[in-house]
């Protein structure tokens, strides 16, 4: 909440008599007391809330007012203005307006000992009064997180305190971790030495593992005072963690008289360097081709003697960690005729495709021989006693039914 911002309550007192005006002088000021004609001759003020440090605007109204004086008045009952004549000296008090229908007077640089009741004085008789109650909120302290030490080891149970003090009322503390909202926090109230703010504080209980290096840690302060913008303070974490550690080759396939490459990826913190290499549990056979720069071991030309369990070994002031490659050096004419044409497969074909040409082949011949054909002969069909073929052909016809056939077979 910005300085100056006012929260409003209205709180009036009522009183209902009439009595003939009077006039006096008090300390050199004319006291007008007017009587009361009806009913809405009385002052109406309103509760005010401010921040610490702010401006108070204390406002008493009068509806309908006959020349009445008004007058403000402090939680010690001093006289702060007499319409417009200010009374108490205090340079923080200023007037706003004075008129017979209004009496507002500010009060800057609020602190927390003007909080109370202030009073607003009608003069009529009786004298109508009303009251303003004037809050002032303790803005909270910047927190501050306490008990980190770097660095922390993975797996130790880390305990962070985060602590603000000069609040009224008593601010409110959240944790986040990676964003997210920590619940389980311990939370503790106190009140300060003034016996009007108050100092709070929450802690915060987890165990640490490596994927917490890094990562920020933050304790938010929320309180009406601060106008939904929280204070925060920010621990970034670091944790020391032992090596991880894994062998990566250049190629998945390494062939003899190609070079290889094989890194060794080492996580920790600290930083393990330089790694150790070793081939079957002893050192490199040939160092003149083996050759280690930093965390990659270069093995200029490969052959078959290079067969072997490839170990690499990565250590920090936390722990040791290893990793294993088993190298197996292929034969690239080998390679190369698996990745060439498969002559088996393709001579495998050829053979089921002529296999079945031939059985297609037999298969036809048999049916052949089984389906002899057959033709009608001009003997079948009486030529003998026909006089000449186109007779014989219609007698054959018409008479084929009865007729004798004869056969003749053709393969």
């Amino acid at each position: 909440m910005p300085a100056g911002a006012l929260l409003y309550e209205v709180s009036v007192n009522h009183c209902w008599e009439v009595s003939p005006p009077q006039e006096a002088w008090v300390s050199g000021t004319l006291l007008r007391m007017q009587s009361v004609p009806y009913q809405g001759q009385f002052p109406l003020t309103q509760n005010v809330t401010v921040v610490e440090g702010g401006t108070a605007v204390l406002t008493c109204r009068v509806d309908q007012n006959d020349n009445t004086s008004l007058q403000w008045s402090n939680p010690a009952q001093q006289t702060l203005y007499f319409d417009d004549k200010k009374a108490l000296r205090d340079n923080r008090i200023e007037l706003v307006r004075a008129s017979w229908h209004e009496l507002s007077i500010s009060v800057s640089d609020v602190s927390l000992s003007d909080e109370g009741q202030y009073t607003c004085s009608l003069f009529t008789m009786p004298v109508k009064t009303s009251k303003a109650y004037l809050t002032v909120l303790g803005v909270p302290e910047k927190p501050q997180i306490s008990g980190f030490s770097s660095p922390v080891m993975e797996g130790d149970l880390m305990q962070l305190t985060c602590k603000t003090s000069g609040s009224k009322p008593a601010a409110d503390i959240r944790w986040f971790k990676n964003d997210k909202e920590i619940k389980d926090v311990k939370y503790l109230k106190e009140e300060d030495a003034n016996r009007k703010t108050f100092t709070v504080s929450s802690t915060l209980d987890f165990r640490v593992d490596r994927s917490d290096d890094g990562v920020a840690v933050i304790c938010r302060v929320d309180h009406e005072s601060l106008n939904a913008t929280p204070q925060v303070a920010m621990q970034v974490l670091e944790i020391h963690y032992t090596p991880s550690v894994k062998i990566i080759p250049s190629t998945p396939f390494p062939q003899e008289g190609q070079p290889l490459i094989l890194t060794c990826e080492s996580k920790g913190k600290p930083l393990p360097e330089p790694v150790l290499w070793t081939k079957d549990g002893g050192e490199l056979p040939d160092p003149d081709r083996m050759v280690v720069s930093g965390r990659e071991l270069n093995i200029l030309f490969l052959n078959k003697t290079d067969n072997g369990t490839y170990r690499c070994e990565a250590t920090n002031t936390i722990g040791q960690s290893s990793a294993e490659y088993v190298l197996i050096v292929h034969d690239p004419n080998a390679l190369a005729g698996q990745n060439g044409p498969d002559h088996a497969l393709i001579g495998g074909i050829v053979a089921v495709v002529v296999f079945v040409t031939l059985c297609s082949i037999f298969l036809l011949g048999r049916y052949l021989a089984r389906h002899k054909g057959t033709y009608l002969t001009n003997e079948a069909k009486g030529a003998e006693d026909a006089p000449d073929a186109d007779t014989a052909i219609i007698n054959a016809e018409g008479s084929q039914v009865n007729a004798e056939e004869k056969k003749e077979y053709f393969i």
